[in-house]
Parts: structure tokens; sequence; C-alpha cells
């Protein structure tokens, strides 16, 4: 099925269609999620509502990207949108247990598993992904889709609606930001 095909079953309700589109997508949206969010159960919330939505809103797809791209663009949004809410579940638990008597537990960073880590990298890889949560937004989101899923510079400026140099940029700062932490975190180890 190509991609006209696919985006006209979906538009036409068809099941094979869809099942198609989360067969061939579900893997790379969990893991663009996972990336982010960096907590299996959240990532897999994250796909099924990226998934939700495209079925709700294929109709207003207008085609000037490909269908790839418009549901890294969802999936990015939908992780960030988990992770801005949860700060501010954060914040709101922080006061409540300053001023009240919350029992609400602290959120911290889970054991980290990424499919794609080996098993004898797995403390490295903690290590590093600890310090990609620390990265500014839209670097974290950059790193994430270039290095974890293998986005060309080409395809990140796409599903982050800016330009290539702005690209390369949120890349340099990025690596810089993260030798900088993991320099750092070797240090106190």
């Amino acid at each position: 099925m190509n991609e006209q095909e696919l985006i006209q079953g979906l538009r036409s309700g068809n099941e094979t269609a869809f099942k198609y589109l989360v067969d061939t997508y579900q893997d790379r949206v969990y893991n663009t999620a996972l990336g982010i969010v960096q907590n299996a159960e959240d990532a897999e919330d994250v796909a099924q509502e990226v998934f939700i939505q495209v079925y709700r809103s294929i109709h207003s797809f207008k085609g000037e990207s490909k269908l790839s791209t418009w549901l890294y663009r969802i999936a990015t949004t939908r992780a960030l949108d988990l992770l801005r809410n949860r700060k501010s579940k954060k914040r709101f638990g922080f006061i409540q247990r300053l001023f009240g008597d919350s029992n609400e537990p602290e959120f911290e960073l889970p054991d980290f598993n990424h499919p794609g880590v080996m098993l004898d990298k797995k403390e490295n890889a903690a290590l590093l992904f600890k310090s990609i949560v620390q990265l500014p937004e839209n670097q974290k989101l950059a790193f994430v889709l270039h290095k974890m899923e293998g986005l060309s510079y080409q395809e990140i400026s796409e599903v982050l609606k800016i330009s290539i140099p702005a690209v390369e940029s949120l890349m340099h700062r990025a690596k810089q930001n993260l030798r900088k932490m993991l320099e750092k975190k070797g240090d106190r180890q």
C-alpha cells in the first residue's frame, strides 16, 4: 500500500488502512515518545494518543509533508504535552507537600530501558538518557529524532518546522550540553 492509498483508506474509514498504519509506524512512534518521556507506560499512552489523533484528524492532513513527518510531529507534541503536564503536577505536588499533608510520591526518572540499547551498555545509556531529559526542549527533540530515530536534518526541519541550519545549531548545542553534563557526572563517580 503506497502513501496515497493509505491516506485515502484512512480518510474513508477503512479498518485495513488503519491497521496498516499502526503496524507500519507503531514502533517508530513509540520509540520517539520513549526517547522524550523516558517511561515505557507513558510512551505507550502517547503512541496510542497519536494514532487516535491521526484517526480523528486525517481529514485535516493536507499532504504538504510525508505522512511519517506528520506522525513524528504529533508524537513529539503529545510527548512534550505529557512532560509539561507532569512538570506542572510535580510543582503543584511540591507546593502541597510544603503547605499540606499530601502523600503524593515524588516524580523520579525510572530505570530506563530503550529497545535499541544492548544489555552491556545499559548503565552508560541510563546516564545518557538522564542527561537527555535535562536538555532544553528543542535540543532534546532534535537529538532524539536524529540520534535515536535516524531522521535526517531535512526531516527534522520538517517535523519541527524550522530551518536546516536551525536543526544543525540545535544538534551542536545538544551535543555540547550532553558532553558537559556527562563529564560532570563522570567526575562525581
